[in-house]
């Protein structure tokens, strides 16, 4: 029985730190006190202690057991963790890297000189290319009436008005616009680059989002890339 009961106090010891690292990761992220990822590992194991504690504890119940406040609450905050993890996957595919033109991708200049790229490979994984055609074969590039120029101006304005992002180079003459979003609760930053080419008397304009951490992004990349090219086209030319 004393063996019982000091194994059910350790587990409500466990329970209790895994409450505090789901509430303490995102806060700890956003206040940008620790990186963006040590954030989300401390969420994400507080969320799978709980999701295991909560299990054992609803067995234990149906068992006619008895448990304390913290183990109970384990159990709410593992189903929470659950709904959270599918709701915010929407059933994205593992891949971080998205472009609206996959047979020749935009490529990272500025970004890559940036201190958190330093040795990381920047080019698009060709491996994504299926993924993305299965996923999203709605990304599409942008067409604008005026010439590359003018077009690479209202990229640039346009970027600069996106939710989250900072314009960090522009190239009006190469016809380039790079930027860094980054997420309001984490801080995750994952790189953009937008890239203008004449089309005619026109251009059209691609764009690519990257992320720097994780495998997958949770639609994050091909949702920013959507919203941008629908308020690209939706915008007023430049005078």
């Amino acid at each position: 029985m004393a063996s019982g009961q000091k194994r059910s106090g350790v587990m409500d010891v466990i329970a209790l730190i895994a409450i505090v690292a789901v509430v303490a990761g995102p806060l700890l992220a956003w206040l940008r006190l620790v990186p963006a990822l040590i954030g989300f590992y401390l969420f994400a194991l507080g969320g799978l202690t709980s999701l295991i504690i909560g299990l054992a504890t609803i067995v234990g119940l149906l068992r006619g057991r008895r448990y304390g406040g913290a183990r109970t609450v384990g159990v709410l905050v593992g189903a929470l963790f659950v709904f959270l993890a599918v709701r915010g996957s929407g059933g994205a595919p593992p891949i971080n890297d998205f472009t609206t033109s996959l047979d020749d991708p935009p490529a990272f200049r500025h970004a890559a000189t940036l201190p958190p790229n330093a040795g990381r490979d920047l080019s698009y994984p060709a491996s994504f290319a299926d993924t993305q055609r299965t996923c999203c074969s709605d990304l599409r590039s942008a067409k604008l009436a005026e010439p590359p120029g003018e077009a690479t101006a209202r990229a640039e304005r346009v970027a600069a008005q996106m939710p989250q992002w900072t314009v960090t180079q522009v190239d009006r003459d190469g016809g380039m616009v790079e930027a860094v979003a980054e997420s309001e609760l984490f801080g995750f930053q994952d790189d953009i680059v937008i890239r203008v080419r004449p089309d005619g008397s026109g251009s059209i304009v691609d764009v690519r989002s990257k992320s720097r951490d994780g495998r997958g992004d949770m639609g994050a990349n091909a949702a920013r890339i959507r919203a941008y090219v629908a308020a690209l086209e939706q915008s007023k030319a430049t005078s």
